[in-house]
């Protein structure tokens, strides 16, 4: 069983992330940190209990990654002509407690189990061998955040919430047929579009704001 658990913003650089958010939600996005296995950094945004966004980049200070890092991230061109397009939010990352058996039975599309932390917290996290996103990003990357759980509900609540997540993609029935495959939990709403790409709904306290 998998459940959202956050989403992921992916920057071409921590600080031109940081400007979308001021303009796109009129917030300062907090700090998170550092990942060194990964060589990448992000801010962290409470979104509800148990869920929050992320805006992730390279970590221009970090020593390179003996792997290819998560995300996509090293495709640098690639990364910022998505940017360049409009196409942010382009990641959702799920949750399980049976990464183990999550992985036996998919595995090839969601990468293999590698060991991230970011300050005291560890967990495991698939990626593919040359860190691409799943399905170019319409699959979820899993995770399991172990003991320690999802930290939504040690952020700061500075009164953002997700409203609702969706999907739009060309081919509708696969795309929904995809997420009942990988056994998710309410996942995002499926419409029609030419263009894959995600909308997230996010209740500001300057009204409802979009993602996308």
């Amino acid at each position: 069983m998998l459940k959202l658990d956050h989403l992921a913003i992916i920057a071409p650089s921590l600080e031109v992330g940081a400007d979308y958010m001021r303009e796109r939600l009129g917030v300062e996005m907090p700090k998170g940190g550092k990942h060194p296995q990964m060589g990448t950094h992000n801010l962290l945004l409470r979104l509800g209990e148990d869920v929050f966004l992320e805006v992730i980049a390279v970590d221009p200070e970090a020593e390179p990654p003996t792997r290819r890092r998560w995300f996509g991230l090293d495709d640098a061109a690639a990364v910022q002509a998505a940017w360049d397009e409009g196409r942010r939010l382009r990641a959702w990352v799920a949750r399980t407690s049976d990464f183990t058996g999550v992985l036996a039975m998919h595995g090839d599309l969601l990468g293999r189990q590698e060991k991230v932390s970011r300050g005291d917290r560890e967990w495991l996290f698939a990626v593919a061998d040359d860190g691409s996103l799943p399905l170019g990003g319409v699959a979820p990357s899993v995770m399991d955040w172990g003991v320690k759980g999802n930290p939504a509900s040690s952020m700061p609540d500075i009164g953002f919430r997700l409203r609702s997540f969706q999907v739009a993609h060309p081919e509708v029935s696969r795309i929904q047929k995809l997420y009942a495959d990988l056994d998710v939990v309410d996942p995002p709403a499926v419409m029609e579009g030419e263009q894959f790409c995600y909308i997230a709904e996010i209740d500001t306290p300057y009204g409802v704001k979009l993602l996308n």
